[in-house]
């Protein structure tokens, strides 16, 4: 039990807040109304496409690959620290992180000269680029994508808005991975040397990867997607379902109904409806670090007047907390699943974050 509760600590104290949560707002048929079924429907199928991908040993191969064109552990570092920065703008901070942590503790768990804190600090800042990185666009997550579409602000203004941020934010990452030690990489072997996966299989998950960046680009609709994967994985390859870290999704249902409760409460509506005009960058920020920056956005919109400080508020105030992002979970799950200690994890994750999200207040400060 107490392995368990410290393996799925997130889930512990998503399922704890929900459950207090219910005696505010007992349970009914509103409850329904908090899940993002969305949201569910394309992490599972992403995380099932992943592991698939995985278990073809795609990220092995790629792996060697990329130690043919880097020579230090530090470059290595950057390499995947700005994969999860770039690719999040285009295929959301979730998936960047589904796609790039688990291929991270593989090539930096391999490095015998590479401290297991170093591992953590870097898996830190590819979940700081994910979430930087992604706020720059409409589709990097759920919250601009539901600002864009309320809003009706053009595409380009959109960009503008959040440029100089997020060239802010490449700039620190920059800086930060100077702390990363540079030795030499050592050699990983083969790609093939455990894994034989037939051509179909990496067809079939290649295919149903394309298919889940098909509907983080609005062509597919979620829902049909999650059916379509758990349909096919199921009738191909069933033994993928059980490599799907449900715990997570059900960390995110705990999420959604404990941040749906704490607005339906009376007394926090009223609070809300007097105390966020005029401070909506301010209670983005704050929101974020309690009830994480999407459902802040859900929370907030409603009682504001500047949309975009709200903008604003809920892209800076993903950094912080660990549950100020919900993607944030994503790496830390994938993290302790491995069997590494949380302890470090914990303390860098902070650390790096209330830096990044106190330099984005201060430039924001400075040139508002």
């Amino acid at each position: 039990m107490i392995s368990f509760l410290k393996k799925r600590a997130v889930f512990c104290i998503a399922t704890f807040c929900a459950l207090i949560s219910c005696f505010f707002v007992p349970p009914s048929k509103a409850y329904l109304s908090y899940i993002d079924v969305h949201t569910l429907a394309v992490l599972f199928a992403l995380m099932a496409a992943v592991a698939g991908l995985e278990s073809c040993g795609l990220f092995r191969t790629l792996a060697v690959r990329l130690c043919s064109i880097v020579h230090s552990t530090r470059s290595l570092s950057a390499v995947l620290v700005f994969l999860c920065f770039f690719s999040s703008m285009l295929i959301t901070n979730d998936v960047a992180l589904i796609a790039f942590v688990p291929f991270a503790l593989m090539l930096l768990g391999s490095q015998e000269s590479f401290p297991p804190v170093s591992v953590a600090y870097v898996i830190v800042l590819q979940t700081v680029a994910a979430n930087t990185g992604s706020m720059l666009t409409p589709v990097g997550n759920p919250q601009n994508l539901f600002l864009y579409t309320k809003t009706g602000i053009g595409l380009l203004d959109f960009i503008l808005i959040l440029l100089p941020y997020t060239i802010v934010c490449g700039g620190l990452l920059a800086l930060s991975l100077l702390a990363v030690p540079k030795n030499p990489l050592a050699a990983l072997g083969s790609p093939n040397a455990q894994v034989h996966p037939s051509a179909w299989r990496k067809a079939l998950y290649g295919i149903l990867f394309a298919l889940c960046l098909l509907s983080v680009a609005k062509l597919i609709p979620k829902p049909l997607l999650a059916l379509i994967v758990l349909v096919v994985v199921l009738i191909f390859d069933r033994k993928t379902l059980f490599r799907v870290d449900y715990f997570l999704l059900l960390t995110f249902v705990a999420f959604f109904i404990f941040s749906g409760n704490i607005a339906a409460i009376p007394a926090v509506r009223s609070v809300l409806e007097t105390g966020v005009q005029g401070h909506e960058l301010r209670a983005g920020v704050l929101a974020s670090q309690v009830i994480s920056n999407v459902p802040a956005t859900l929370l907030l919109y409603p009682f504001v007047e500047n949309a975009k400080n709200l903008l604003l508020g809920v892209n800076f105030g993903g950094l912080g907390t660990l549950v100020a992002s919900l993607a944030s979970l994503i790496s830390f799950t994938m993290y302790t699943k491995s069997g590494r200690k949380a302890g470090a994890y914990v303390a860098l994750f902070t650390l790096l974050n209330v830096i990044f999200l106190a330099v984005l207040l201060l430039v924001r400060q400075l040139f508002q």
